[in-house]
């Protein structure tokens, strides 16, 4: 007992050694790891009842689209024997990997708090709180530009022409397309939280603003077709609101530092 509290008296800030900190890695890796295999579990079992129709319906409107006229037709196809079960692994590693969100989220800020003061601890919650919804509104925002991408794409074959969309193709853009924009409605928060450790300053959040414009709209240019400019706007616009949230909120946390600095020790801090 002595021991312990010898130890907490010499490192009262709590501070981690690197071995400490890979040990800490492992742990959150291997908990976020069983939430994805859980995930994907429930993910195959939902695959069957409405997933696939989800995924399949842009499609399924474009076909409904070109019934009555001289339009190219529209399908999907499985080119070998074992397409549909690797294409459904795939999917349900992807739907593990959103419905443990949550789970490993969570694990990324608790990875990141023994860097953080007791004072900036307590943010972390909201961080949390703010990052799931946010993830999961960058999934819907994904999805919800997932026709026009399709029925943009699908426009541009020729009279006569069949375009037959390979499975595997097609649902690596559309897992791709979903996860990837949920990950980078994320990114601000972690912009915060960087604030509020110290790391970074509103003011040099600010300075970087055309950069992060540009990331963004290259980001989302990669993200959707190149022929597809309003989806890619559709995407970029929300984003760069949320950058510039993360710096209104960055903004107002180091001006309370500042004038909690001067009234603590003057004018000359």
């Amino acid at each position: 007992m002595s021991a312990v509290k010898d130890r907490g008296t010499r490192n009262p800030e709590k501070r981690m050694s690197l071995g400490e900190h890979l040990l800490e890695l492992r742990k959150r890796l291997f908990i976020s790891a069983i939430a994805i295999v859980v995930g994907m579990a429930a993910g195959w079992v939902l695959t069957d009842l409405f997933v696939w129709q989800a995924i399949q319906e842009p499609v399924n409107l474009v076909v409904e689209a070109q019934q009555g006229t001289d339009a190219a037709s529209t399908g999907i196809i499985f080119p070998t024997i074992s397409s549909a079960f690797d294409l459904r692994l795939q999917i349900a590693f992807t739907l593990g990997i959103v419905i443990s969100a949550p789970v490993w989220l969570y694990q990324v800020f608790a990875f990141l708090v023994p860097g953080l003061s007791s004072k900036e601890r307590k943010y972390t919650f909201g961080f949390f709180a703010t990052a799931i919804p946010l993830f999961f509104a960058g999934c819907a925002a994904g999805w919800f530009v997932l026709p026009n991408i399709v029925k943009l794409m699908t426009s541009f074959v020729p009279e006569g022409a069949e375009t037959l969309l390979t499975a595997k193709e097609y649902i690596d853009f559309v897992l791709k397309l979903v996860v990837a924009i949920g990950i980078a409605f994320v990114l601000p928060v972690f912009i915060v939280l960087l604030n509020f450790a110290g790391v970074i300053s509103a003011s040099s959040i600010i300075k970087s603003w055309r950069v992060a414009i540009l990331v963004i709209v290259l980001f989302t240019a990669f993200a959707t077709p190149s022929a597809d400019v309003v989806s890619m706007f559709m995407l970029a616009l929300p984003m760069i609101g949320l950058y510039f949230a993360a710096y209104g909120i960055a903004f107002l946390h180091d001006r309370r530092v500042a004038k909690r600095n001067e009234l603590e020790f003057g004018t000359a801090v």
